[in-house]
């Protein structure tokens, strides 16, 4: 057996590969784009989008491109660095100077953000439990949203402890993708309705009105935490990389020859994959947008309770299709945020123990150990994010709670990107200087709204 068969999260040593010279051929090599871009497609589309579209209208629809658009450089150019290199997430992250204790500053902020961060995987569960409530209550049984969310953690548990939720992920797929469908006939639908968006209108919302981002600073942070990818979508996706095989097909032996063309050949597959998973992810995206604001907005209801949330969501499919649509809306909702809840806690459970290995408390060549920490780990995350959801019993508020904690993380990952690419990467497959620009405007960015959460969120909340 392959060393890379044992330990996904090692360069195997001679599996060396030529990387794909066209096009069709990086498609035979893509996926773990669309591994991320199915837990992309959730709370943070269903919920934040469409809520910050019936909060603002159309005025805030720049936002949301900007919020899908500025992140995705940030993850292709981090997995650029830990495909050629060989580094895991936190093994790179854990280079930045700055070192307490055997670990760097961003790590132990990582540590100490878990709470929040694990309160927005909280507001998944109760999300897909309301939404297993609200559709039990169509078939005329009423049970409720506490005990949904109660009963979807147990399984969720066992599901992922077990470690074979992968057969799930993959036959829930095809009831994503169904739901997301389903999303954009709804808005082909709506100009048929007395909602019909006219083109005036769209671009409008492509005219920034930063007064009004203001009045509703919260919302929109949070949605442009979780919309697109968040920060613990950007750490998965160097993951769902190295299992992929990419830093392997490269190979660690720099003096190879042939080890420039190979490593330049696979980050093309690499961006590839980004690229094309970010128009998936935008198409996904801007429906959700369009229904709140074109039907949401103009009914007047902005979702902002827990147990009548999914019923206002409900609105979009039925005041465009139908009422019969209420069905494949509480279905789909169900299963998109059911489908979240899959990916976010299997793709987070894989830092663990790189953790602890950074920690120097386990060995890095201890499979088995690894192996069953991250199965614990997964057994035990979804109680505790159901425990966050009885203590803070508002679905939407913890959603909103992750995707600030996102946004307070991403500058932090396009610093050190920005950081490590220039300190360890190989010169020769460096980005160019347009690249290079783009990673220091994104930072800049992504720093100034780090800055805003705190402002117009943390600090607004303690003056308060």
């Amino acid at each position: 057996m392959s060393q890379l068969s044992q330990d996904p999260y090692t360069q195997e040593i001679g599996g060396t590969k030529e990387a794909p010279t066209n096009l069709l051929g990086r498609f035979k090599y893509l996926g773990p784009s669309l591994i991320v871009t199915g837990a992309v497609i959730g709370s943070g589309e269903l919920v934040l989008t469409t809520s910050l579209g019936a909060a603002a209208g159309w005025a805030l629809l720049w936002w949301l491109l900007l919020s899908c658009w500025c992140k995705a450089l940030v993850q292709a150019e981090l997995a650029r660095y830990t495909i050629t290199t060989g580094d895991t997430y936190l093994r790179a992250i854990n280079r930045l100077p700055g070192h307490f204790a055997g670990l760097s500053w961003p790590i132990w902020m990582g540590i100490l953000a878990y709470i929040p961060g694990t309160m927005g995987l909280g507001g998944i569960f109760g999300g897909a439990g309301q939404s297993l409530s609200f559709l039990s209550s169509l078939a005329g049984i009423e049970i409720s949203g506490i005990f949904c969310t109660g009963a979807i953690a147990i399984v969720c548990s066992v599901i992922l402890s077990t470690g074979s939720y992968k057969w799930l992920e993959s036959s829930m797929l095809p009831l994503v993708i169904g739901f997301t469908v389903a999303t954009l006939t709804c808005v082909f639908a709506m100009q048929f309705t007395e909602f019909a968006v006219t083109p005036g209108e769209i671009l409008s919302g492509l005219k920034p009105d930063w007064g009004l981002f203001i009045a509703f600073a919260a919302l929109a942070l949070s949605a442009y935490g979780y919309t697109g990818t968040s920060s613990g979508d950007i750490s998965a996706y160097t993951y769902w990389c190295i299992e992929k095989g990419y830093p392997t097909y490269i190979g660690g032996d720099r003096n190879d020859p042939s080890w420039e063309k190979r490593a330049k050949g696979w980050v093309k597959v690499l961006h590839t994959d980004v690229w094309l998973a970010l128009i998936v992810v935008t198409c996904a995206t801007i429906p959700y947008y369009i229904l709140g604001a074109g039907v949401l907005n103009q009914m007047g209801i902005v979702p902002e309770g827990n147990d009548e949330t999914i019923s206002a969501l409900s609105n979009i499919f039925t005041q465009t299709l139908g009422q019969w649509a209420v069905w494949i809306f509480s279905i789909g909702a169900f299963f998109i945020l059911f489908s979240t809840v899959l990916s976010g806690a299997g793709a987070g459970g894989r830092p663990i123990p790189d953790y602890l290995i950074e920690l120097k408390l386990i060995d890095r060549n201890n499979l088995s150990l690894r192996k069953s920490i991250i199965r614990w780990y997964l057994g035990f995350l979804p109680i505790v994010a159901f425990l966050i959801y009885l203590f803070v019993p508002n679905f939407v508020i913890l959603i909103m709670i992750g995707g600030l904690t996102s946004a307070l993380f991403l500058p932090i990952q396009s610093g050190a990107t920005i950081y490590l690419q220039k300190k360890f990467m190989d010169s020769r497959i460096q980005p160019n200087k347009i690249v290079k620009y783009g990673l220091w405007v994104i930072f800049a960015f992504e720093l100034v709204m780090a800055g805003f959460v705190v402002w117009f969120v943390v600090l607004a909340r303690f003056t308060s």
